[in-house]
């Protein structure tokens, strides 16, 4: 709907305090994504958040009116801003949840490998034969039915897929692609959150805490530090070098002893088998 210049100024100025009346604030850049995926989003987000999808020009001017102008700096394209009373991180998580698997269009560039699994398909034998052919797919007709022969790779990673090929994947109902919403920035309290901050989540983090832990403790052992995670390995450590240092010096401490009467009796055993032996020869 086409606005006059006083509804613009009014909307901004709506939109100005609606935004200040929510926690979190986010920007999301919208042309790649598709009208479906965006309701679905919007649906989801209801009722504690929401979603404002208009003019570019009119968000930017209400972020500028909420002291938040930076939040579009970066985004050449058009984009919708996210209002939430939730943490950044859940709201990242919840939005990008959403995701769409779409079909493949000519001279898209393959993001990974596009294979083709040998076996039946419910394609019924027709004109469609010729135009999986031509998209180098080995089809064959058995008992009625169309069947893939062999696994092929029909366009490698970063190639661009042909019109041939887009056309086959479209009769085989294969969709490469996936497309997913991402909030590009979040303020919160006065914090910012740029996409690779919000990224972040428990799985990643629970990672990289094992990760750096494991690097510490080997650190702290390689470098003598004594902790409360490695002082069982260090007394350990200690209690063996002292083990054989007591053992080399035969030094009567009762549990070296044992160790000590331990070793002459197989020693003694092992001498008595011998004598044994050579007396029998």
């Amino acid at each position: 709907m086409r606005m006059f210049k006083q509804q613009k100024v009014d909307y901004v100025k709506t939109l100005v305090k609606e935004i200040s009346s929510y926690k979190t604030v986010a920007v999301m850049p919208i042309d790649a994504i598709p009208d479906r995926l965006l309701q679905q989003v919007r649906n989801k987000l209801k009722p504690d958040s929401k979603l404002i999808i208009t003019k570019k020009s009119l968000i930017s001017r209400a972020l500028k009116g909420a002291n938040l102008e930076n939040m579009g700096n970066g985004l050449e394209r058009n984009f919708a801003i996210v209002l939430s009373n939730k943490e950044p991180f859940e709201l990242y998580k919840e939005i990008n949840t959403n995701k769409l698997r779409l079909g493949a269009k000519p001279k898209q560039v393959a993001i990974s490998d596009i294979v083709i699994e040998p076996g039946d398909t419910s394609i019924a034998p027709g004109q469609t034969v010729t135009e999986l052919k031509s998209a180098g797919i080995d089809v064959q007709i058995q008992k009625g039915k169309v069947v893939i022969a062999k696994q092929k790779v029909l366009v490698e990673k970063g190639k661009k897929i042909s019109g041939a090929i887009a056309n086959a994947l479209k009769i085989l109902e294969i969709k490469p692609f996936e497309v997913a919403p991402i909030l590009n920035m979040a303020v919160s309290s006065g914090l910012v959150y740029t996409e690779a901050a919000l990224r972040v989540n428990e799985d990643f983090v629970r990672v990289e805490i094992v990760k750096n832990f494991m690097e510490a403790y080997e650190m702290s052992v390689e470098l003598g530090i004594v902790t409360e995670y490695n002082v069982v390995m260090f007394i350990t450590r200690a209690h063996r070098s002292a083990m054989t240092v007591g053992i080399e010096a035969k030094i009567p401490e009762p549990e070296i002893v044992k160790i000590l009467v331990a070793n002459a009796a197989a020693q003694a055993s092992g001498i008595n088998d011998k004598i044994g032996g050579e007396a029998a020869v």
